[in-house]
C-alpha cells in the first residue's frame, strides 16, 4: 500500500472525528413512572418525546411497573406527551435534555368520566367508551383529581404462590398418582401479558398444567353413559427420548341447547380504587356485557358490588333485560378500599335468595385480588367459600390487571368454590371465556373429578407427573367421597401427562431405604401383564354426593412419535414450552426451536387462532433469550 493512501486514510479519520461525528456525550435521558390518580405504575401507556427543534418524535411503551425511559435522547428541549383510552392525555413542557445527564420526570394521568347534568355531584357514570346516553341525556366531563405525591405506590405487589415441582417417585414404593382435575387457564393467559410485553414471566406463574388445558383438543365424545370420554396414549419423549411420554386426555359431552338448565347468576364486581386502570374496570365492563348479551330470559341477573363496602346494585333481573343490566354494568365507577370478603358474603346471600333448584347457581367474582379490609387473610376467604359451595353455589373468579394481583389467592378461592378461575388481559381472552367457552364455563356436568393413575411395577421403572402441583391428593382421597376435587364443564377437554422411565433403565432414581418389616416385590401378574398403567376416575354428578368410578388401562404398542395424534404432540410442545419458562432441571433436550417444529407440526385445526398465537409466544421468547 502506497504512503499516500495511508496518509489519505489516516486524514479521513482525523477529519471525521474532528468535523462529523457528535461524540456519543452528546445525549441525555428522560425518565421516570406513569401513575393513575392514585399513585400505582400504569403498564402499557405509550409516551412520546417531541424534540422541538427538529419535531423527531421518539416514543416508548411503560413495563408492568409503570416505569418509561427514553435512553440516549439528542441533546435539546423535549415536550413529553402519555395517554391511552380512558385517561386524558398529560403533558409535560420544554424539558431540557443535558450532555450525558438524566432527568426524572413522573407523570401522572388523571381519568376521564362522563357525569350526568341532571345527577347530584359525585354520583359518576361508566368511563369515556363505557357509557351509553339515552336520548335526551347531557353530560359533561368531569376530571378525577389525584393523589399527592405522597400516596404513590411505586413497588409491583403482585403475589404468586410457590411451586415446588413434581418429582420422580420409583413405582415400587410409589404405585399411586393421585390428583384433582384442573380445567382452569388463568396461567396461560397471564404468562402471555409477560410474553407480549418482552418480559419472562416469574416461575411460580408458569403453572404447565393451565398452560396445556388452555387448548381444546379433538378427543371424542362420549358414547356411553358417562359425562366424559377417557382417551390415552404413549410414546417416546421428545425433550428426552430414553424416556416415555404418557398423554391421558377427558372429554366432556355437550349439552344440547334443548337442556341448558336455567341460570341464577351474580355477578361480584371489585370497584375499589386498585380497579381503576383501564385494564381492570373498564375491560371488565366491556367483558361482562358480552357475557349478557349471550343470556335469555331463563337467566337471572343479580350485581354485587364491593369497594369500601359491598352493595347490591342490581337485584335480580331477567336476562332478556339487557338494556337494563348493561346499564348498572356502565354505571360502575372505582374508588376507596377493598373489602373483598363483605362481597363475598353478599354475593352468596343473593344467590340462596334465588336460587333455581336443578339450575345453574353461580358466583363470577372479577377483581385483582386485592382485598385490604375486613375478611381479607386468604384462608378465612377459602374457609367462608368451602361452606357456602356445600349448598350448591359454585364461584368462577377472573383475574384482571396487574401490578398488585394476586394470582394464589384467586386460584384457592376458585378451586374451593367448586368453580373455574379465569385471567382476562383482553377483550378477546374475555370472549373466549364467555361466547367461545360460555357452556363449559358456566355450566358443570360432573364435580369433585379425581384421577388415580397406577403403574405396572414390570413396566415402569419411575414417573412424573408434570404439572398439577397444586391439585395433588392423598391415595386415600380418591375414594374419600368428603374431599373436594375439580370440576368438569360442558363440552370442556383435560389433558394430563406423565413423563416415565422405563423398566429396566439404567438411569438412578432417588433412593428410599429398604423396609424393616415387609417386602416390596412385583407379583407375577405384573411381569405376565403387557398393560403399562391403569388409569381410574371418580365423579360426581353435579347435584349428588356419591362419586361414581371408571376404569381404563393402557398398553405400551411402541407407536412411533411422528405416529402419535396431534392432541398428543402439541399438548408435548405446550408442556415442554412451560419447562423452559420455568427453567425445570427435567427440560432435558428442551429448547424453543423443538417446542416450534412441534407445535407447527401438531397446529392441526385452529379456527380461534390460539395455537397460531402460541407459536408466535415461543417465537418471541425465542429472541427475548438471545
Amino acid at each position: 500500500m502506497s504512503k499516500k493512501i495511508i496518509f489519505g486514510f489516516i486524514g479521513l479519520m482525523f477529519f471525521t472525528w474532528l468535523f462529523g461525528m457528535a461524540p456519543s456525550a452528546d445525549f441525555g435521558t428522560i425518565k421516570g413512572y406513569v401513575y393513575d390518580i392514585e399513585g400505582n405504575g400504569i403498564p402499557g401507556i405509550k409516551v412520546t418525546a417531541i424534540n422541538k427543534a427538529t419535531t423527531v418524535e421518539y416514543n416508548c411503551i411503560t413495563d408492568q411497573n409503570g416505569y418509561y425511559v427514553f435512553k440516549n435522547l439528542p441533546i435539546g428541549i423535549y415536550d413529553l406527551k402519555a395517554g391511552m383510552n380512558g385517561y386524558v392525555i398529560a403533558k409535560l413542557i420544554g424539558l431540557e435534555v443535558k450532555k450525558g445527564t438524566a432527568l426524572t420526570k413522573p407523570i401522572t394521568l388523571k381519568t376521564a368520566v362522563l357525569v350526568k347534568e341532571t345527577e347530584e355531584a359525585g354520583v359518576l357514570g361508566g368511563v369515556i367508551g363505557g357509557v351509553s346516553p339515552k336520548k335526551g341525556d347531557i353530560y359533561k366531563y368531569r376530571l378525577q383529581e389525584p393523589y399527592p405525591p405522597s400516596h404513590f405506590q411505586r413497588f409491583n405487589t403482585e403475589e404468586y404462590n410457590r411451586i415446588y415441582e413434581n418429582i420422580y417417585l420409583d413405582t415400587i414404593n410409589n404405585p399411586l398418582s393421585t390428583f384433582s382435575i384442573d380445567v382452569d387457564t388463568a396461567s396461560y393467559s397471564n404468562i402471555r401479558r409477560f410474553i407480549q410485553d418482552n418480559q419472562f414471566p416469574l416461575k411460580d406463574a408458569v403453572r404447565i398444567e393451565e398452560m396445556i388445558n388452555y387448548f381444546d383438543y379433538d378427543y371424542p365424545l362420549p358414547k356411553e353413559k358417562y359425562p366424559f370420554s377417557i382417551n390415552t396414549e404413549i410414546s417416546s419423549c421428545p425433550w428426552n427420548p430414553a424416556h416415555r411420554l404418557i398423554h391421558i386426555g377427558l372429554q366432556g359431552r355437550k349439552l344440547d341447547a334443548k337442556n341448558i338448565p336455567q341460570s341464577n347468576l351474580v355477578f361480584l364486581l371489585d370497584v375499589s380504587g386498585s380497579m381503576r386502570s383501564p385494564n381492570k374496570l373498564p375491560l371488565l365492563q366491556s367483558a361482562f356485557k358480552l357475557l349478557v348479551k349471550q343470556l335469555n330470559e331463563n337467566d337471572r341477573i343479580s350485581i354485587v358490588v364491593y369497594a369500601g363496602a359491598a352493595g347490591l346494585v342490581l337485584p335480580s333481573t331477567s336476562g332478556n333485560q339487557k338494556e337494563k343490566i348493561i346499564e348498572a354494568i356502565n354505571r360502575l365507577r372505582a374508588g376507596g378500599s377493598t373489602a373483598g370478603g363483605e362481597g363475598i358474603k353478599l354475593a352468596y346471600k343473593v344467590a340462596f335468595e334465588n336460587f333455581i333448584k336443578g339450575g345453574n347457581n353461580r358466583i363470577i367474582l372479577a377483581t385483582d385480588g386485592d382485598f385490604n379490609i375486613g375478611v381479607s387473610s386468604t384462608s378465612e376467604l377459602v374457609r367462608m367459600v368451602e361452606e357456602k359451595r356445600k349448598r350448591g353455589v359454585f364461584l368462577t373468579v377472573l383475574g384482571f390487571g396487574m401490578g398488585n394481583y394476586k394470582d394464589g389467592r384467586m386460584e384457592q378461592i376458585a378451586n374451593k368454590g367448586n368453580g373455574n378461575y379465569f385471567y382476562i388481559d383482553s377483550l378477546l381472552e374475555a370472549k373466549k371465556v364467555f361466547i367461545d367457552d360460555m357452556r363449559g364455563t358456566l355450566f358443570t356436568i360432573a364435580k369433585d373429578v379425581k384421577i388415580q393413575v397406577e403403574f405396572n411395577p414390570a413396566k415402569v421403572k419411575a414417573y412424573r407427573l408434570i404439572g398439577y402441583e397444586n391439585r395433588m391428593l392423598k391415595k386415600e382421597d380418591f375414594a374419600d367421597d368428603t374431599k373436594d376435587a375439580g370440576e368438569l364443564g360442558a363440552g370442556h377437554t383435560v389433558t394430563a401427562l406423565y413423563e416415565i422411565v422405563p423398566y429396566g433403565s439404567n438411569e438412578e432414581m432417588p433412593v428410599v431405604d429398604e423396609l424393616k418389616y415387609q417386602e416390596t416385590k412385583i407379583t407375577t401378574e405384573a411381569l405376565k401383564s403387557k398393560e403399562v398403567m391403569t388409569v381410574k376416575l371418580r365423579y360426581k354428578e353435579p347435584d349428588e354426593e356419591k362419586s361414581k368410578l371408571i376404569e381404563r388401562s393402557l398398553i405400551d404398542k411402541n407407536v412411533e412419535f411422528s405416529k402419535t395424534s396431534n392432541n398428543f404432540r402439541f399438548s408435548a410442545a405446550v408442556a415442554e414450552f412451560g419447562m423452559l419458562l420455568r427453567d425445570s432441571k427435567y427440560k432435558g433436550n428442551s429448547s424453543y426451536e423443538t417446542v416450534l417444529n412441534l407445535a407447527r407440526i401438531a397446529k392441526d385445526k385452529d379456527f380461534h387462532g390460539y395455537r397460531a398465537e402460541f407459536i408466535q409466544l415461543v417465537e418471541l421468547c425465542s429472541l427475548l433469550s438471545k
